[in-house]
Formats: C-alpha cells, structure tokens, sequence
C-alpha cells in the first residue's frame, strides 16, 4: 500500500480538462486557512497548463492570521467582482461548494475540491470534482494531488498546507482520517516552522478586545449551551474568534456567537461534536432563509437582513433555536414510541 492513494487516473482526468494554452483559470475561494493553502497548491499544479491562474476570495479577510499568512506566504488572491470574472473563462472552486455562497452558484465550474459534507438537495456539477467529507482537511485533499504528480511543494506551499490542515482539524482535536496525519508528516518534510509559528500567533487586532468585553456582558447560557448576540461588527471573523474561545468554557458544549455584518445576520456555530450537530443544527435553523450548514463541530449560516428584523435579531435567533429544539424533541418521542433509539440532541433551550 502506497503512503497515499494512486490517483492517476483521476488526475489524469482533471489535467485533461486544460490542453488549450490560451485558457486563463480563476480558482475561487471563501477565504480561510485551508481555502488559501488549497488554491494555492491548485495553482502550483496546473500553472503550466493554462495561460495565466489566479486565485479570488468573495469574503473579507480581517484576521490576522489569514493577512499574515497571505503576506508571509506570498498568496496573491484577490476580491471577486464582475469585471475580474469576465477576463476568465474556466473556473475551479476549492474547500466549498456551489451552494455555499450566492457568488459560486452564478458559474459553471470546470474543477470543484472539498471535503464539507454533501447536501443531498443540492448536488455539485463540475466537470471534475472530488468531494470527500472524510477528510478533516482540504489541505490534505491538495498534497495527495501534490504527492501523486511528483511535485514537491516548496517551503510557502509546504507551509500553507501544514496549516490548512492544522487549523481545519484544530490539531487534531476534531475530526480527522488517516490522510490528514500522513499528508502533515510528508509536509514537514518541507516546512518552514518559523513562518508557521509567526502565523500562528497573530489571532486577533487590539482593536478586536472590545468584543470580548461586550461578548461577557451579552452571553445567554442555555443549559450546556450558550448565545451571544453581538449586534453590528465590522467583520464577521469577530464572530468566529468569539465562538471558539466561548466553546472552551466547562460545560459548555456548544454556542451560536452572532451579529450584523453588511447586509446579513450571521450566525457562526461550534460545538463538541457529542451532542449536537452544528452542521445539521445551523441548516434546519436556516437554510430556509440564505446559506446554512457546515461540519458536526463547525458551521455557519447568513441570512439577508431584509428577511427579519434586524432590531429584534438576538429574539429571532432563539425563537429558531426554540422550533428546532421542539422538533428534534417530537421527532426523539417518536423514535422511542417506535423502538428506536434517538441519539443527538438530549437538550432543550
């Protein structure tokens, strides 16, 4: 058995779709760790194939971690907009799906790389795609390509993909397969350990220290979860700084950390991964409404402000959470009444 899998043909497959040297590839992304390590080695791979590839984000980047990484590794993206659109004419889309964003379903995709899970209502077309929700990281997904074509990334790639896979497992603290350990031992091989431990440690902005004050005073803890609505902030990776670090208090084993970004209530969850699903708990919350879902331990959903009342926001959220709760409860009472045994949700806000 080889160290990964022998993905030959499959590549073969997906080199194939590029023989037109005039072709110019835009990769796109919704900007994070893993998003920017696996664009990059995308663009590592089939550089040689097109005329010109670039990268392109439709969200802002604000943490200090991704602009560190961006300017430390040297990663060019840039912000979708129609105008930059128009000068591609092939698209690949790496850790999302189409569905994932209003931006993404607008394009007919030549290559989609993810590792979220499948949304069975919504299937991916791609000419060529590989979507393997086993697999704790889509950096782990990109060295196997990597690994399988001979290309021995350099010490930024190396760099970016170890830290793809670090911060989509959380050091492995969430879920993981065996390719994810393989694919971060073959990258140490390369790394540089200094620029990953420079990354690593730029979390957040001084200016950022306010919300947590705010955040201490607005948490609602609800049984072994809590909320925080924290009204308008400018930007949404707040959001996501507060639910990881919320998510380490004891007993607490999961919480919604939202607020008003833009146009949109968005609402960042997190979780242990031993009684609810986030991903399933953010999408039966709200894919009604605007994008929702994610992994067991991590989702997100957003949600135009026109569809509820923005002054009312936090109410709104709980009243969902509420509705969820009562038919998670319903549906538990009729698994029992017909023998079976209900796992998942055991709480009730």
């Amino acid at each position: 058995m080889g160290y990964f899998r022998n993905l030959d043909t499959k590549l073969k497959d997906m080199t194939d779709l590029f023989k037109k040297k005039d072709e110019r590839l835009l990769i796109l992304i919704n900007a994070d760790p893993d998003a920017l390590a696996s664009a990059m080695a995308l663009k590592r791979i089939l550089y040689r194939k097109v005329q010109s590839v670039a990268i392109a984000h439709v969200n802002d980047i604000s943490r200090p971690d991704n602009l560190a990484m961006i300017k430390l590794l040297r990663i060019p993206t840039l912000k979708l907009t129609p105008p930059l659109i128009a000068q591609y004419d092939k698209f690949a889309l790496v850790d999302s799906q189409p569905h994932h964003h209003p931006d993404f379903e607008k394009l007919k995709f030549s290559i989609v790389l993810d590792h979220h899970p499948l949304n069975k209502d919504k299937p991916v077309e791609a000419d060529y795609k590989e979507i393997n929700p086993d697999y704790g990281s889509n950096s782990s997904l990109l060295t196997e390509y990597l690994y399988n074509l001979n290309i021995r990334p350099g010490k930024l790639l190396a760099t970016a993909l170890l830290y793809g896979i670090k911060t989509d497992t959380q050091s492995f603290e969430r879920k993981f397969h065996d390719v994810d350990i393989r694919a971060f031992r073959y990258l140490t091989k390369f790394y540089n350990p200094l620029l990953l431990q420079k990354i690593v440690r730029s979390e957040f902005h001084k200016e950022w220290l306010k919300y947590f004050s705010l955040a201490f005073r607005k948490i609602k803890l609800l049984g072994q979860g809590s909320s925080v609505f924290m009204g308008k902030v400018e930007s949404p990776d707040i959001l996501v700084i507060l639910a990881d670090f919320f998510l380490r208090i004891h007993n607490i084993s999961w919480d919604m950390v939202s607020g008003l970004h833009d146009d949109s209530l968005v609402v960042i969850f997190r979780g242990d991964g031993l009684r609810k699903d986030m991903g399933k708990m953010a999408s039966q919350m709200f894919s009604d409404l605007g994008p929702a879902g994610g992994h067991k331990q991590m989702a997100r959903a957003e949600i135009p402000i026109e569809k509820i009342d923005k002054t009312h926001a936090h109410q709104f959220i709980l009243s969902r959470l509420a509705d969820y709760n009562h038919k998670r409860k319903a549906k538990g009472k009729q698994n029992s009444a017909n023998g079976v045994s209900a796992l998942g949700d055991q709480e009730s806000a």
